[in-house]
């Protein structure tokens, strides 16, 4: 089998050693994805609703990148920092999951790699087509 290694062009990613995405076969797993957008400033500061919808339209552009949608997603993965706002992460989730469905776990963590994220989110797609 194949596997494609997708970028986002950060810094860290060969620093860490990781991809933005992996595909092989027809699964593709994405990384934990936080609310920085191309310029490197957060998304939503203080918003959890703002920062969990930038975040899913980002892995959607990766899904994409790798010849899928959303609509294949079959796992997604939150890790939180405060659980408490749970309702918001999970409105915007539902704002992109509602008919989809896919397994889903939420996490509450101590702490991001920076203060300002509230939350982080991974997702495996499963191409059946």
């Amino acid at each position: 089998m194949t596997r494609y290694n997708y970028s986002s062009g950060a810094p860290w990613e060969k620093i860490v050693g990781y991809s933005r995405a992996v595909k092989v076969g027809n699964t593709i797993e994405v990384t934990g994805t936080v609310a920085l957008n191309e310029q490197n400033q957060v998304v939503g500061v203080n918003d959890p609703y703002a920062q969990t919808r930038y975040i899913l339209e980002k892995i959607a552009k990766v899904l994409e990148q790798a010849g899928a949608g959303m609509k294949d997603v079959v796992r997604t993965r939150l890790f939180v920092t405060d659980i408490s706002k749970w309702e918001e992460y999970g409105r915007a989730h539902g704002e992109f999951f509602a008919d989809i469905r896919p397994c889903t776990t939420m996490v509450e963590v101590s702490a991001l790699i920076s203060p300002e994220y509230l939350i982080e989110i991974e997702a495996t797609a499963i191409l059946t087509h």
